[in-house]
């Protein structure tokens, strides 16, 4: 199967809130100020994952892993957003499309699972703390997290190249501020039906049963829990597994309420305001919520900062 579909129009016109023209400019001052702001805060948290010794475990090698894909997806929305926002110029190359939608949609299946991941990665730690070091070496969680990429880049390739093949009877108008495949799917003309199943159907295994998983892996940690004497064990394990409760929450219900749903019923500002929300809102405060709720990442932040100033 082609790639891409050869009667394709040479670019896209990405209307964006053309109707609301009001809202662009408070937008775009926010996507200016959000986006270097991730950035900035997840090169920290990569930082200090590598350069501190006492966060070389487990969680963090998944957590670096997470700020590196929230770097990744927030830059390959973003800089479009700003340059429809900001200009005259609505306007995307069909090859550009095409990169930003392969890219967009790893990233994001990529997360989905790794998040899922994150949470069994808890779930040992605390609920089976004997068995962890033997469960979570370090050959299984690169095993791991390449079988998580994997899946990622399978989904996108697949999802993205069958949703390329539709054909849009000359249609080079997009609904949305990026280039997004349940979009693609409702502006493409024909039969789309198979197309919506199939979305739905990996969708359910991408979102869905990941989240299921995590909530069943967060009912028995909450279970172990109770159990610890310790308060101050107790309080640990809580700030531990609810900031990332907090991530998954943020990551999964915007995006379940965009891709579980048919293309065709989705509403007019629904994946602009999604698109928003999971591609930069959640990369923007992932990094603000694993550092206040995370007395080591804070600690290792610290000392980070402390010996820049010290070299200087």
């Amino acid at each position: 199967m082609a790639l891409i579909n050869k009667s394709h129009p040479e670019e896209f016109i990405l209307l964006g809130f053309a109707d609301r023209p009001w809202l662009e400019l408070p937008l775009f001052i926010i996507l200016l100020v959000t986006y270097p702001t991730a950035m900035i805060g997840n090169i920290a948290i990569i930082l200090v994952s590598i350069l501190d010794p006492c966060l070389h475990s487990p969680m963090y090698f998944f957590l670096t892993n997470l700020s590196f894909l929230d770097m990744c997806y927030t830059t390959s929305i973003v800089p479009q957003m700003l340059t429809n926002l900001g200009g005259s110029t609505k306007t995307i190359s069909y090859m550009r499309c095409v990169v930003q939608l392969y890219f967009f949609h790893i990233m994001g299946g990529t997360e989905c699972v790794l998040l899922a991941l994150m949470s069994f990665d808890r779930y040992v730690a605390i609920c089976k703390p004997l068995h962890y070091t033997l469960i979570m070496n370090q050959r299984n969680c690169i095993l791991l997290v390449s079988t998580v990429w994997l899946t990622g880049i399978s989904y996108a390739v697949s999802e993205a190249t069958v949703t390329l093949q539709l054909p849009l009877c000359g249609h080079n108008k997009l609904d949305h501020l990026v280039c997004e495949i349940p979009v693609l799917i409702k502006t493409a003309c024909g039969e789309k039906e198979t197309n919506e199943l199939a979305l739905s159907v990996v969708c359910i295994f991408l979102l869905a049963i990941p989240l299921c998983l995590i909530l069943a892996s967060y009912a028995s940690i909450g279970h172990a829990v109770f159990k610890i004497k310790s308060i101050e064990g107790r309080k640990k394990a809580f700030g531990t597994c609810s900031s990332h409760l907090i991530v998954v929450l943020l990551f999964y219900g915007p995006a379940i309420s965009m891709y579980l749903q048919p293309p065709s019923s989705i509403t007019k500002d629904q994946p602009k305001f999604m698109a928003l929300f999971y591609g930069v809102v959640t990369p923007t405060l992932n990094p603000f919520i694993y550092t206040l709720r995370n007395k080591d990442v804070k600690g290792a932040l610290g000392n980070l900062l402390k010996n820049i100033f010290m070299s200087k």
